[in-house]
């Protein structure tokens, strides 16, 4: 890991919980999608914001 500041990981750590919720509502928001294509849109972009999630937290390891 690089040396990061304690500003870089305050914001790291920011960004990564503003990821968590964006995908928390999407997938709230899957559920209660009856139309399907608009529920795997919605699903869609939960993994997208997931896996920017899982780049930032790779950040910390």
């Amino acid at each position: 890991m690089a040396n990061l500041t304690t500003k870089e990981l305050t914001a790291l750590d920011d960004q990564i919980r503003h990821e968590q919720v964006l995908v928390k509502k999407y997938r709230a928001m899957a559920c209660l999608c009856s139309d399907t294509k608009l529920q795997s849109d919605l699903n869609c972009i939960a993994d997208k914001h997931q896996q920017h999630c899982d780049t930032l937290l790779s950040f910390l390891q």
